[in-house]
């Protein structure tokens, strides 16, 4: 199931893993690995110097990433997914981005701030949270509500709000620690703000529009984008939880004072749950290959095709929440010491399925 990663990339993930955790951000060894890879740019065409990675293979490495270590898949997921605006961007300003080979995008999916058009471009104003990568990113993504001169809300033709996209450089924002959640700690999803900061015109952007590279895959929807790819980092925890539980419980320093019927009650509902996570997963991949498949084949994808990956995504990550839940009381106090692995991927479960694409089934 995960063998996209090899022994030795498995090896420096586990051997750094606590360590990031501790520094709240991915370790130097961690980072020079994501770099040398060029996970940050799975999305980046190769010419702005990426792999050119379409999602099934993406979904697939972001898997196998979160099979090993929760905070560096996420990372992965969230900034590789940032990177998948290059599409979007304007070409200049994109080569100019992507001329570094540690470039990292860092952003928030809300609608945080403001822009007023000036004589250069535009001055923005804003706050936005959750920047998973912040500590390492060279390139922010912002969402912000156009405003008139005279700071009222402009309006579209149907009434809307007027909300676009931003790149803003890593000296023009002020990070603000603020990512003190129990989960995915080495994500270093801190906040970031600016103030009356002017940027040029090229600097603003729209997705699932105006695509502005001739390579397939960036007209795939960005909300089943999102959800898929989320989706799969759960997946790729549970898996992780599932060989650590295993191992948890038969490590118990008070297994002999169980009865077989105990024993074998514990057996019985791990394979229950891994039944139900590689049923889960493979209905997941079923359905989001049907869409990839029809929007090669046919330049579309069916909304009720759409509806069925959504349903998939959150489906795969509630199970994989459900089954870490109705297994962890069987691995022992161990478990529940914070220094311990499982402990670590049962926290960046739980962490994960706090976001809000995966909340309601």
């Amino acid at each position: 199931m995960f063998n996209l990663l090899s022994t030795e990339e498995k090896d420096c993930i586990h051997q750094y893993a606590a360590l990031s955790e501790e520094q709240g951000k991915l370790h130097p060894a961690i980072l020079e690995l994501a770099y040398t890879k060029q996970w940050f740019k799975l999305f980046v065409p190769a010419s702005y110097g990426g792999p050119q990675l379409l999602l099934p293979e993406i979904l697939r490495m972001e898997e196998a990433l979160a099979a090993e270590d929760g905070s560096l898949a996420w990372t992965v997921t969230l900034c590789s997914g940032a990177g998948w605006f290059a599409g979007f961007l304007d070409p200049g300003l994109a080569a100019d981005i992507f001329s570094d080979p540690e470039v990292c995008f860092a952003g928030s999916g809300a609608v945080g701030g403001t822009a007023v058009e000036s004589e250069t471009g535009y001055t923005i104003n804003g706050y936005w949270k959750y920047a998973s990568g912040a500590l390492h990113a060279t390139v922010f993504t912002a969402n912000c509500q156009l405003l008139d001169h005279n700071h009222n809300p402009l309006k579209d033709d149907a009434g809307n709000q007027v909300i676009r996209s931003f790149i803003l450089k890593k000296e023009e924002v002020e990070l603000v620690p603020g990512w003190s959640y129990f989960g995915l700690v080495a994500t270093g999803s801190h906040a970031f703000e600016v103030k009356d900061l002017q940027v040029p015109a090229n600097r603003t952007f729209q997705i699932n529009e105006k695509i502005k590279l001739n390579s397939p895959g960036f007209d795939y929807p960005f909300l089943q984008m999102a959800e898929t790819t989320l989706a799969v980092n759960s997946a790729g925890m549970s898996a992780h939880f599932l060989t650590l539980a295993a191992d948890s419980f038969r490590s118990r320093s008070g297994l002999k004072r169980y009865t077989q019927d105990q024993v074998k009650f514990f057996e019985t509902e791990l394979s229950s749950c891994s039944e139900a996570l590689k049923e889960a997963r493979t209905n997941f991949y079923t359905t989001f290959d049907a869409s990839w498949l029809q929007l090669t084949e046919e330049n579309k994808i069916d909304k009720e095709l759409l509806d069925a990956v959504s349903l998939s995504s959150r489906k795969l990550a509630h199970i994989a929440r459900q089954i870490t839940d109705t297994l962890y009381p069987y691995c022992g106090l161990e478990a529940a010491r914070k220094e311990t692995e499982i402990n670590r991927v049962w926290r960046d479960i739980h962490t994960a399925s706090q976001h809000s694409l995966l909340t309601f089934l």
